[in-house]
Parts: C-alpha cells; structure tokens; sequence
C-alpha cells in the first residue's frame, strides 16, 4: 500500500505552474491573475487617465428640470434620473439656480474673464500715442537721410 501522506519535495509543484525568467514576478498565481503578461498591457484606451467633470448646458439643465416637475407617479423621478445618469442633488442646486435667475443669465453666455469696458479717454490716448510715433519714425527718417546726403554728395 502506497502512502497517503508522502511529502512532496518543494522544488517541484503539483500543478503545472508555467515556467518564469527571472525579472518576471510571481504576484499573478498568488492573486488569481494571468501570469501570461497581461499586466504589462496597454491599459484601456476607451478609459481616460483623468476623469473631465461633466458640463450641462443652460437648455439642458431647464429641459430636465421641465421634465422632473412633470414627474407625478412614484418611481418617475428616480427613472429619469437613471436614465439621464443624474443626482438628485444636482436638481437641488438647479432648482435654486433657476429660482434665483441664474440659469436664465447662463443661455448664450461664454465662460472666461468678462471684457472690461474701455474708457473713451484711453481710446484717446492710445490714437494719440500711435500719431506721435508715426511722426516720430518719420523724423528719425529724415535725420538719417540728412546724415547721408552730404557724403554721397563727395563732400567731407
């Protein structure tokens, strides 16, 4: 009769295990991954490394706003907020921003520092320094050409 607990030496495994170089690690049989290479992969490229914060539009957030005071029937709300993949937080803060005429203010309106309105008095100055300067350039013209003119004339 053979014996039930005969020792299996350590150097060699019961199971099959595929044979490593040795800068592979050993991580992928402990932890039920593919020992295959797999971690090494590209990672997804449908996946973004860093997530964008998603913007609703003015129109968008009047519409769903429109559409959830429609909603009478219990389960509707929560419908379309799973369908529109929305919070119902985000309806909150909308709701305020509509009672309060923000979203009315946001159609059409671009993001980014507002223009400042100019002063007609700087407008002025600004047409007065560009005049200056033509005339300036002008008279520097004029110097040279006098600086010139005598020596192509042959005299000292």
């Amino acid at each position: 009769m053979k014996n039930m607990f005969q020792r299996v030496p350590v150097d060699q495994s019961p199971v099959g295990e595929p044979e490593r170089r040795g800068d592979e690690r050993s991580e992928a049989a402990r932890s039920g991954g593919s020992s295959t290479g797999e971690r090494g992969a590209d990672p997804d490229p449908e996946v973004p490394a860093k997530p964008q914060r998603r913007r609703f539009s003015a129109e968008y957030r009047l519409r769903i706003l429109k559409e959830a005071d429609a909603c009478k029937k219990p389960g509707e709300l929560g419908a379309l907020l799973r369908r529109e993949g929305l919070y119902s937080s985000l309806l909150t803060n909308w709701r305020r921003q509509r009672d309060h005429g923000a979203l009315r203010e946001m159609r059409g309106r671009r993001r980014g520092p507002k223009a400042r309105p100019v002063d007609p008095r700087v407008k002025q100055l600004e047409a007065e320094n560009r005049r200056l300067q033509r005339k300036l350039q002008r008279a520097e013209t004029i110097i040279t050409l006098q600086k010139k003119l005598p020596r192509s004339w042959g005299s000292p």
